[in-house]
This record gives C-alpha cells, sequence and structure tokens, in this order.
C-alpha cells in the first residue's frame, strides 16, 4: 500500500496582493512632506535676517554660479562660495547716497552765491549737473562776465573770489577733485608749434586749481588738473562761442578709483 512517498511535490506561491500597491507609496509622500517643512523653514529663517542676507539670498538664487561675474572668482576673498558682485546693491546704495549729498553742496553753493551780491549777476554762468566720473561744476563764459583776461590764464578778481568760495565747500567733503580748462576754437596766435589753445586750457585749469586750493581745500584732494583745448566743445554747432570757454570742476564719487 502506498503511503503517500511516491506523489510529486506541489509548489505552493504565495501572492502579497497589497505589497505591489502601497509598498513605498508612504515614503514619497513623506519625503514630500519633510522638503516642504525643510522650504518653509528656510523662507521662514530668510524672512527674519536682515535686508542684506536676504538680497544676498536673493542674488544666489538668480545667479548662483557667478555667471553674472564672468566666470571670475566663484569664490571670494573670504571663501564665500557667493559672487563677488553680491555686494552690487550696497555699492548702488552708497553711490545714491552719496550723490543725494553732493547734490545737497551743489544746491548750498548756488544758494550762497545767489544771495551774495558780488556773485548775483554770473551765478547763471554756474552749471551743476552729474556724469560718469562724479558731480560737475561747470563756470561757463558769456559774452559779458569773462573769467579770464582774453588769451591768457589770469583770472578776473571777480573768477578768484567765486572759485575761493566754491573750494572752501569742497573742502568739507573727501572728495577728489579734478579740475579742467577748455577753450573755444580760435586758433591761438603762433600757430600749431606755439603756444596753443591746449597750453592755455591747461594753464587755466591750473589757475584755477590754485585759486580752489588758496582757501581751505588741500592741495592733495586734487587728482588732476586737464587741458582739452576745444576737444569738449559745449555747443559743437558754434566752436566759436564764448559757453565753450569755460572751467569744469568734477567732484569724484569716493568709488571712482
Amino acid at each position: 500500500m502506498s503511503n503517500g512517498g511516491d506523489l510529486p511535490p506541489r509548489i505552493i506561491k504565495k501572492i502579497n496582493k497589497h505589497s505591489g500597491h502601497h509598498g513605498g507609496a508612504w515614503k514619497v509622500a513623506y519625503a514630500d512632506f519633510v522638503t516642504a517643512m525643510m522650504a518653509l523653514f528656510i523662507v521662514l529663517w530668510v524672512l527674519s535676517q536682515s535686508q542684506k542676507v536676504q538680497q544676498m539670498v536673493a542674488h544666489y538664487f538668480q545667479d548662483p554660479i557667478g555667471f553674472s561675474n564672468g566666470g571670475k572668482n566663484i569664490l571670494n576673498s573670504n571663501g564665500s562660495s557667493m559672487p563677488d558682485n553680491t555686494k552690487l546693491p550696497n555699492l548702488q546704495m552708497t553711490r545714491i547716497r552719496e550723490m543725494e549729498l553732493l547734490k545737497t553742496m551743489g544746491d548750498k553753493i548756488l544758494g550762497e552765491l545767489s544771495q551774495d551780491p558780488t556773485f548775483k549777476n554770473i551765478v547763471g554762468q554756474i552749471k551743476i549737473e552729474f556724469v560718469k566720473e562724479g558731480l560737475k561744476i561747470e563756470i561757463v563764459d558769456s559774452a559779458r562776465d569773462l573769467f579770464f583776461e582774453i588769451g591768457t590764464a589770469k583770472l578776473t578778481k571777480e573768477a578768484e573770489l567765486l572759485l575761493l568760495k566754491i573750494g572752501n565747500q569742497l573742502a568739507k567733503l573727501p572728495n577728489k577733485i579734478i579740475v579742467e580748462g577748455h577753450t573755444d576754437a580760435r586758433p591761438y596766435p603762433g600757430g600749431p608749434a606755439g603756444y596753443t589753445n591746449f597750453e592755455l586750457s591747461a594753464d587755466r585749469a591750473n589757475s584755477a586749481r590754485r585759486a580752489l586750493t588758496a582757501g581751505n581745500l588741500p592741495d592733495k584732494q586734487i587728482d588732476q588738473v586737464r587741458g582739452y583745448a576745444d576737444r569738449r566743445l559745449r555747443d559743437p554747432a558754434d566752436p566759436f562761442s564764448f559757453v565753450n570757454r569755460r572751467i569744469s570742476i568734477i567732484v569724484k564719487y569716493s568709488d571712482n578709483k
């Protein structure tokens, strides 16, 4: 009699009907939840920081590896991964504040000159504007009032007093100063080989420099003296116009080395 030992073995396969459907889905959902919470905490942390930190974080997400820096110096001198131009917003704010300060000084100069009977007739010949290098104070000749004796670098008495007054105001600032001389296009007697408008404009700029430093303005505050002759005409349409004869005083921005 057979005891069943000769029957072929049976293989039973167990199928887990739930593992394929729910096995890893909860892990994905949990990871998404943790990521969202982390992002929330980062946002809350950034909002609690200073404006400078917020600007740096914003700049990082706009330019994470410093492409706007031309690919140079991805690490700055402090070893930070932030590119050097993260300082740009602060530099812009500094420039804006400095422009406001220089404008206030320019308005003060014009205000004081307009109240002084000595200069009330020539205040209209002083032009103040911002240029690339800084604040430019320009003293322009008129058909009636001249600041230099004809064909010379000798300042009139009125022009000397005017420059002395301007120099006293500039001495209150730490900014470097550039003095420029300009002439009209009338050729100077003697021809190109002799004394020309280049020499005349440079000599007039130096006369103006000496008048500025005759008061409180330190000589070391003068950064450059330039003579442009007739190469920077204020009125190119009329190269012989008196408005082309002028002295320009540029108060340089402090970050303009």
